[in-house]
C-alpha cells in the first residue's frame, strides 16, 4: 500500500460506509474552504500596510463572522445527525448473528439456524495460504449473504472487546453483561477484514475478523454443509 493510500478510507462494501465516505468528503470540502479563507485573510492582514487608528468597532464584519460560522456548522450538523440516525437504525433483519468476544478470539452463533456456531481463531503464519493476509485470516470466516439486512448482536464473555469492520462502516463494543446491536447490508461479494479495536489485553492485536460476502444460493449451500 502506498503512503497516501494509508490515509484513505477503505473502499465501501455497504451503503452505510458509502454514506460515511460522502460525509467525509463533504466535511473535508467545507474544511478546505474555511482554511483557505482564513489563510487568505491572515496573509492579507500581515502583508498590507493599511491602518486606521480611529476605528473603534465594526458591526458589519462582526455580524458576518458570527453568522457565517453558524451557517457552516449547520451544513455539518444536519448531514451528521442524519448519518447517526442511519447507523442506529435496524431494518427488519433477515439474518441475526450473535458475536461473543473472548480473550482472544471471536465466537459466532447464527441464531436463525439450528446448531450453527463456531469459534474464529487467527491463523498462524505456517497456516496462511498464498494470497491470504497475515494477522487477518481466521480458521473460520463469517459467511453472510449479500443484499439482505443483517443484525449483529455483540457481547463479551470476559473483558471489553470491539467488533470492527472498516469497509462496512460498523464498530461496536462487546461489553460483558450487555447486548449491543448493529445492522448492515453487504452490497458486493468479497472477503472483508477487521480487528478488535479495544485494548483488551496482551493479545489484543491477534483477534481478527474475517467476513465473506456471498450470494444467497452459496450461503444456503454453506449452511447445509456446516
Amino acid at each position: 500500500m502506498s503512503l497516501w493510500g494509508q490515509y484513505e478510507l477503505q473502499e465501501a462494501s455497504s451503503p452505510l460506509m458509502e454514506q460515511l465516505i460522502f460525509f467525509h468528503d463533504h466535511a473535508m470540502l467545507i474544511l478546505i474552504m474555511v482554511v483557505t479563507l482564513v489563510s487568505y485573510a491572515s496573509f492579507s492582514l500581515l502583508t498590507n500596510k493599511f491602518s486606521y487608528r480611529f476605528l473603534l468597532e465594526g458591526k458589519e464584519i462582526e455580524t458576518i463572522w458570527t453568522i457565517l460560522p453558524a451557517l457552516v456548522l449547520i451544513f455539518l450538523a444536519f448531514p451528521s445527525l442524519r448519518l447517526l440516525s442511519l447507523l442506529d437504525e435496524v431494518y427488519e433483519p433477515v439474518l441475526t448473528i450473535k458475536t461473543i468476544g473472548h480473550q482472544w478470539y471471536w465466537s459466532y452463533e447464527y441464531s436463525d439456524l439450528k446448531n450453527l456456531e463456531f469459534d474464529a481463531f487467527m491463523l498462524n503464519e505456517d497456516q496462511i495460504l498464498s494470497g491470504e493476509y497475515r494477522l487477518l485470516e481466521t480458521n473460520n470466516r463469517i459467511v453472510i449473504p449479500m443484499n439482505v439486512s443483517v443484525r449483529m448482536l455483540v457481547t463479551s464473555e470476559d473483558v471489553i472487546h470491539c467488533w470492527t469492520v472498516p469497509s462496512l462502516g460498523v464498530k461496536v463494543d462487546a461489553v460483558p453483561g450487555r447486548l449491543n446491536q448493529l445492522s448492515f447490508i453487504l452490497s458486493r461479494p468479497g472477503v472483508f477484514y477487521g480487528q478488535c479495536s479495544e485494548i483488551c489485553g496482551a493479545n489484543h492485536s491477534f483477534m481478527p475478523i474475517s467476513l465473506e460476502s456471498v450470494n444467497m444460493k452459496t450461503f444456503m449451500s454453506w449452511t447445509k454443509a456446516s
